[in-house]
């Protein structure tokens, strides 16, 4: 299956480079033990039933994160790394995402899967983000949230519960994104 997404990059020049670049991650992904998506992305529901994981956080700058304060905002939480190639594509169009929903009380975080604050601060003089990143230093975070698919996105409710999965990149500008955040965004929190 990666073969023919390198050969259909090859076909198509205009979208050639973005899916060389994410069949060539998809087959690093595989020999890094991680499991790769084989579609660009997919969508799932939160697993009826299933609880919120715990979730408390610090990030590169020493300020700690739990979801309990961000009740009552639409939480975007982003699972990343920086060898992640399909996660660096997606990087600037969640940010943009994040600066245009602001305002509507949406709040993305970025958690980073077990790479040390020097690798994130290298990775961030070539690809500077204003978006808070989080560190899953032990991946145990990851490991609650995710099924380890890279990038992996929980879309959070006001009201503090998950209600869907990303896996994979996904454009965040995009009409499938705005369909996703439109309605969750319009919710209100029940007192």
């Amino acid at each position: 299956m990666q073969a023919m997404a390198i050969r259909r990059a090859a076909a198509s020049p205009d979208r050639g480079r973005r899916h060389a670049l994410r069949a060539a991650s998809l087959l690093g992904l595989g020999a890094c033990g991680v499991r790769p998506a084989l579609a660009a992305h997919a969508v799932r529901p939160w697993p009826p039933g299933r609880p919120v994981p715990p979730f408390d956080l610090v990030d590169l700058n020493g300020k700690r994160w739990r979801l309990e304060p961000l009740k009552g905002q639409v939480v975007v939480l982003n699972f990343w790394a920086t060898w992640c190639e399909p996660c660096r594509i997606e990087m600037p169009s969640l940010e943009a995402m994040a600066a245009r929903r602001a305002a509507s009380g949406v709040t993305v975080l970025t958690v980073n899967y077990k790479e040390a604050p020097e690798v994130i601060r290298r990775f961030l003089e070539r690809l500077p983000l204003k978006l808070p990143i989080l560190l899953d230093a032990d991946g145990d975070a990851t490991f609650d949230w995710t099924p380890r698919v890279f990038p992996s996105t929980v879309l959070i409710g006001r009201d503090g519960m998950p209600v869907q999965v990303v896996l994979g990149d996904l454009d965040w500008a995009g009409a499938e994104a705005n369909a996703l955040l439109d309605p969750m965004v319009g919710a209100r929190a029940k007192n």
